[in-house]
């Protein structure tokens, strides 16, 4: 059973930065055993669930959403079986639980969190002086 498991997750002041990690187990991101898509995505109180980033396993393809270009940064360590999320430069709007997402398969429209079906448990980030 593949589960997701978050961390790095807390409070930090304006201007600080975080990084998450999304541990995976059951399942490997060795690109050359399997195909993946590891997405990160957040929602704040009110608010939809918005995709942020996300890698593939060919290539390492990623994508960003707007809000997270130039600030945030998604990597991987294979041997690590883990996915992080740097996020510099946080502001007040970045507070939100945030979730890793994995579908076993690539996916195009990356951002669409229908497409995944394993999900972590949410992790707290809340920026704030």
């Amino acid at each position: 059973q593949l589960q997701l498991v978050e961390s790095g997750g807390g409070l930090v002041q304006p201007g600080g930065s975080l990084r998450l990690s999304c541990a995976a187990s059951g399942f490997t991101l060795d690109y050359y055993r399997t195909d993946y898509t590891i997405g990160w995505f957040r929602q704040a109180p009110g608010k939809e669930r918005e995709g942020l980033s996300c890698i593939s396993s060919t290539d390492g393809y990623t994508w960003y959403a707007d809000s997270a270009k130039g600030r945030f940064t998604i990597s991987r360590d294979n041997a690590k079986n883990t996915v992080y999320f740097e996020m510099n430069s946080l502001g007040p709007e970045d507070t939100a639980v945030y979730y890793c997402a994995a579908a076993t398969r690539e996916i195009s429209w990356c951002w669409d969190y229908d497409e995944y079906a394993y999900w972590g448990q949410g992790i707290q980030v809340t920026v704030s002086s």
